[in-house]
């Protein structure tokens, strides 16, 4: 089986996701590095190179601080 050596992710529209479904932002954000943790899992046992994930741009330092907070781990 052909298996790519690099995977790039933009992560987006986890707000979004947890709007629909009537949840505040941050529970978006929770299920979205949960996603994360298991495709890093996978891509690590199934040997992928490089794994390239884009999470954070800087337009997103004037979300509030609670949300950035969040994000940063903190």
């Amino acid at each position: 089986m052909l298996y790519p050596r690099h995977i790039a992710i933009i992560m987006d529209g986890n707000g979004r996701w947890a709007r629909t479904r009537g949840l505040p932002r941050i529970a978006g954000h929770k299920v979205g590095m949960e996603a994360l943790h298991r495709i890093v899992r996978h891509a690590s046992r199934n040997g992928l190179k490089w794994l390239t994930v884009f999470a954070f741009s800087s337009e997103n330092w004037s979300r509030p601080d609670e949300e950035v907070n969040h994000l940063m781990g903190y």
